[in-house]
């Protein structure tokens, strides 16, 4: 590795050595048979300077090698990927998560608080459990509505695709179909997807990405209650296989006492009906675009009156 003047004056004892990344689903890939390299001291994190272990790998056929950006102190601190920096539970970038669970963020941007912060938190985190964020603040917050709206439930592997060929661009790729590259339109220079920053990601500040999805989120539909008050019954879609009536039961009795509820396996779909109009909206209201059963968002919509078609 060639060392920087950075690397040459800092404690060698704090640099990182590790077994197996912290991924997201997305970037680790969808092949059960992955193989990774390991170069240990390989690069300098992109947040804290500091010399880590770096692991390279390809998520699967016509994808493009990915390799860890941070080291895993930063990772834990945030509870973000090693690659995408995107938060691990709910496939978001920081700035949303921080937005919805009205997070302060108070990690030290100059580099030697950044480097005494660091070091203090590698001393403590032997204490923590692994597979807990190293962030008291994520530890103590449950979902909001706005993480639940906009949580991706499963992965996302376009986004491991390969890079546009420039010389395609330019009308000058020889390779054809044997070419690793895509050859297709590239992005718009003035898209602000375009210009993202990994720095701008990990602190939250100035994401494009965050920023697009906060405006979605501001855009959403709702779901107002039919002017019909004897109307009590939800319409339940997108149901995953072999669900039982128990389990789907399980996930609605809490917003009130249920008269009934049917099943109907064939369509992927079941009909809740509520003893009471208030229990039928609050229902409504907390499990629109939220509710998520085996990595399935439901559809939830509000059931006909007897007067309509």
């Amino acid at each position: 590795m060639a060392v920087s003047k950075s690397t040459n004056t800092y404690n060698r004892q704090n640099w990182e050595d590790s077994d197996f990344p912290i991924l997201c689903q997305t970037c680790l890939g969808d092949n059960p048979y992955i193989r990774m390299t390991k170069e240990k001291y390989g690069k300098e994190c992109k947040i804290c300077v500091r010399p880590f272990t770096v692991f390279r790998w390809c998520p699967g056929a016509r994808m493009r090698f990915k390799k860890t950006e941070i080291c895993q102190t930063c990772s834990k601190l945030k509870n973000v990927c090693q690659t995408c920096l995107l938060d691990l539970e709910y496939g978001l970038p920081i700035q949303v998560r921080d937005a919805a669970l009205k997070i302060q963020d108070d990690l030290p941007r100059n580099e030697v608080n950044k480097e005494y912060y660091i070091q203090n938190l590698d001393s403590q985190m032997s204490k923590f459990d692994p597979s807990q964020p190293s962030n008291s603040a994520l530890k103590s917050k449950g979902a909001s509505d706005l993480l639940m709206r906009l949580a991706r439930t499963a992965p996302y592997y376009k986004r491991n695709r390969p890079h546009v060929c420039s010389f395609w661009v330019k009308g000058e790729c020889r390779r054809g179909e044997e070419c690793p590259y895509r050859h297709e339109k590239p992005t718009d220079p003035d898209d602000p997807l375009a210009d993202q920053n990994i720095k701008d990601r990990y602190y939250g500040v100035n994401d494009p990405v965050a920023e697009k999805l906060m405006r979605r989120a501001a855009a959403m539909p709702a779901l107002p209650p039919p002017e019909d008050r004897t109307v009590t019954t939800l319409y339940i879609g997108n149901l995953p296989e072999n669900i039982t009536e128990e389990e789907l039961r399980g996930h609605f009795y809490q917003y009130g006492e249920i008269r009934s509820l049917t099943l109907v396996p064939r369509a992927q779909c079941a009909f809740v009906q509520y003893t009471t109009r208030s229990a039928a909206e609050h229902a409504a209201e907390k499990t629109f675009n939220r509710l998520v059963i085996a990595g399935r968002r439901l559809a939830i919509k509000w059931g006909k009156s007897q007067g309509e078609d």
